[in-house]
């Protein structure tokens, strides 16, 4: 098995994905997770490349989020687009980065990314509210390298 098929096992990534359905009930904000296996470019730096990659800047109202985990050199950046981060306050993920960190330090990785997943739901909420005629224009599977 490669090494971010052994991160999460499959029942695992199933509920990452409902827990991203079930965010984007309360807002109209777009969430992706990406698991990598190895990079050596700085976390950051490879965060935004995967979120360009993903076309995650592509949304209406570009409240894309992506929560970026490196297997091999234990790293994770949750990334917000351009719409989310002209209207939030500059610590706005800090809260929502801790509750995932605090998971991952006890080998929680699915705990973590789903707390998070639902914690960056309900505050996203209130900035983009979800409205009925809401579409859903990023896929809620979990993308690998």
């Amino acid at each position: 098995m490669s090494v971010t098929e052994d991160f999460l096992t499959s029942q695992e990534e199933q509920a990452i994905v409902d827990a991203i359905h079930t965010a984007e009930k309360n807002t109209s904000g777009e969430i992706r997770v990406h698991i990598e296996a190895k990079n050596e470019k700085p976390p950051f730096d490879r965060a935004k490349e995967v979120f360009f990659t993903l076309n995650m800047n592509a949304t209406l109202a570009r409240n894309g989020v992506l929560f970026y985990v490196n297997v091999s050199n234990k790293s994770f950046v949750i990334l917000g687009d351009e719409g989310i981060n002209t209207v939030v306050e500059d610590d706005f993920w800090d809260c929502t980065k801790d509750i995932v960190l605090q998971h991952f330090k006890e080998k929680k990785f699915k705990d973590g990314l789903v707390a998070g997943i639902l914690r960056a739901g309900e505050r996203l909420k209130t900035y983009f509210p979800f409205h009925p005629d809401d579409t859903n224009e990023l896929s809620n599977e979990i993308s690998k390298s």
